[in-house]
């Protein structure tokens, strides 16, 4: 199966910066592109950044100038630097990923186990 892993997140103070990576493995023919989304408690996942294997990338206007998505395509890895957090990016993240198996006819969607990041003080 295709399994993507997320690391990196923590309990941090505002003002801080933050670094999550995430690795999808199996049996991966290709990928179309991946993303961060982000959800609390009560609230709808949101799309924080995303990147297409091409390089574009697009993100949500209030991270803009804080976070930077990039990826590593040919290791199938994907990161988002998280710069200037604030309380308001608390939130478990999660890794997205539009994948092509060898065994499928159509592009899936992969979602990670999540990684929790706190900012406080």
């Amino acid at each position: 199966q295709v399994q993507l892993v997320e690391s990196g997140g923590g309990l941090l103070q505002p003002g801080g910066s933050l670094r999550l990576s995430c690795a999808a493995s199996g049996r991966i023919f290709s990928i179309n592109a991946m993303a961060w989304y982000r959800q609390t408690p009560g609230k709808q996942r949101e799309l924080v950044a995303a990147i297409t294997s091409g390089g574009i990338t697009n993100y949500a206007d209030s991270v803009k100038g804080r976070f930077t998505i990039s990826g590593d395509f040919a290791k199938n890895t994907v990161y988002l630097e998280m710069n200037s957090l604030k309380p308001e990016d608390t939130a478990v993240y999660y890794c997205n990923a539009k994948i092509l198996t060898y065994y499928s006819a159509s592009w899936g969607d992969y979602w990670g186990q999540g990684t929790q990041v706190t900012v406080s003080s």
